[in-house]
């Protein structure tokens, strides 16, 4: 275990350089953030002397480098447009993030494992097509539109949630429910599948043919070895739901890592976009490491080695 802990951590080097190249390569790519930043009217001296002071008059290998350099030292630069460094700007909106991962993985939880065990135990019947049908209605569905909806009928029509924004608990439940509809719906729809093919094992049979009764059969024989791939794709989930909220916080106005790093990538901040690309890859490794954990914890026979 502890060999294979080191070798993952090793990983994460080569695969940050990789990342943060291929996302240097793509804002390089994408235009003069000086157009943005003076107005329109302002004279080629002006532009180029901007440049100049931000180093964007150099070589591309040049400004590579020299960002990998500082990237070494912790140093993501400047934000063109909030004027502080860049890595205190993104590490203040994670917890935006989190909180509204965490509401949205919850929700998720409780209405995927349920209506999942319940469709692989009436499983054909009217209501696993129901359920079923209503995974793949809320797989379907895009997240915008939802929270669009949910707005329209919920804080415009009946004023009942606020619109935007972050403060209270009411203002989460929309987004929260937008961004965990979709995860819910692919839960729902794993949880049943995974049930399903223990559910047909030779032991539970057995275990119903002792008198076992059946909520101790699904509950605890059933439901614990169907979790390996409800565990997979929850940590699935849970990065998407981190670095993936981008839409949900824009239409709900969330000041969180995704509004963020949408705003960088439209305004050609390259110091946040870096810094945001970095952290979020950084999560998203150390929470699929966590996962290989938890695999070992549900089932002791897997070997790491």
């Amino acid at each position: 275990m502890k060999k294979y802990l080191v070798k993952r951590l090793l990983q994460i080097i080569p695969v940050l350089f990789i990342i943060t190249f291929v996302v240097f390569v793509l804002v390089y790519l994408a235009g003069d953030p000086v157009a943005l930043m003076l107005p329109e009217d302002a004279s080629e001296a002006d532009r180029e002397a901007l440049r100049t002071a931000l180093g964007l008059n150099q070589p591309f290998l040049y400004q590579y480098f020299h960002f990998i350099g500082d990237l070494i030292q912790g140093n993501f630069g400047t934000s063109f447009r909030y004027h502080q460094e860049a890595l205190p700007l993104v590490l203040e909106r994670l917890p935006a993030t989190f909180e509204l991962a965490a509401a949205s993985m919850l929700i998720a939880i409780i209405i995927a494992i349920p209506l999942g065990i319940f469709s692989a135990q009436k499983r054909n019947s009217f209501v696993d097509l129901f359920i079923t049908g209503g995974s793949v209605l809320g797989k379907a569905m895009p997240s915008f539109w939802l929270g669009i909806m949910l707005i329209l009928m919920l804080a415009v029509n009946n004023q009942i949630f606020p619109v935007s924004g972050r403060g209270t608990w009411a203002h989460l439940i929309l987004p929260a429910i937008t961004l965990g509809t979709g995860v819910a719906a692919e839960m729902t729809r794993l949880v049943r599948s995974s049930m399903l093919d223990i559910l047909n094992q030779d032991y539970i049979r057995t275990a119903k043919s002792k008198g076992v009764s059946d909520t101790l059969v699904v509950y605890k024989h059933a439901f614990r070895n169907s979790l390996i791939p409800v565990v997979t794709i929850t940590s699935l989930q849970v990065t998407h739901l981190v670095s993936g909220a981008l839409i949900t916080e824009t239409v709900f106005s969330w000041p969180g890592l995704g509004q963020l790093l949408v705003q960088a990538v439209n305004g050609r901040d390259m110091a946040v976009v870096q810094a945001a690309v970095f952290v979020i890859a950084i999560l998203v490794i150390l929470i699929n490491l966590i996962t290989d954990l938890i695999y070992r914890l549900l089932d002791p026979r897997i070997n790491y080695s």
